[in-house]
C-alpha cells in the first residue's frame, strides 16, 4: 500500500508542529522558570532537536527542499529568540 504526500500536506504538518514548540515556551513566559529550570531548557532543546529531524527527514525524502528546511527551523530558532529576549527585557524593568 503506498500512498501520496503533498508538500502543502508535509509543510502544514511541520507548521504545525512549530506552532506546539512556540505555544510550549509562550506557555511559559515565567522569567524563573525560562531563566533558573533547567528540565523546561531541556524540553525545548529535545523538542527542537526533534523538529530539526523531522525537517531533515522531509528534506531527504523530497517533500521539501533545503532551502525550504532551512528557512522553518531559523524562523522558529528566530521567534523563539525573540521570546526569550521579551522575557528577560520584562524581567530587566520590573
Amino acid at each position: 500500500m503506498t500512498s501520496q504526500i503533498s508538500a502543502e500536506f508535509a509543510i502544514e504538518v511541520l507548521n504545525e508542529d512549530a506552532k506546539k514548540i512556540k505555544q510550549l515556551i509562550s506557555n511559559q513566559k515565567n522569567y524563573l522558570c525560562i531563566a533558573q529550570c533547567k528540565a523546561f531548557e531541556e524540553v525545548v532543546d529535545t523538542q527542537m532537536y526533534g523538529f530539526s529531524r523531522q525537517v531533515s527527514y522531509a528534506i531527504k525524502i523530497g517533500i521539501i527542499t533545503n532551502h525550504e528546511g532551512q528557512k522553518m527551523l531559523s524562523e522558529l530558532e528566530k521567534e523563539l529568540n525573540e521570546m526569550y529576549t521579551g522575557v528577560y527585557d520584562e524581567q530587566k524593568e520590573k
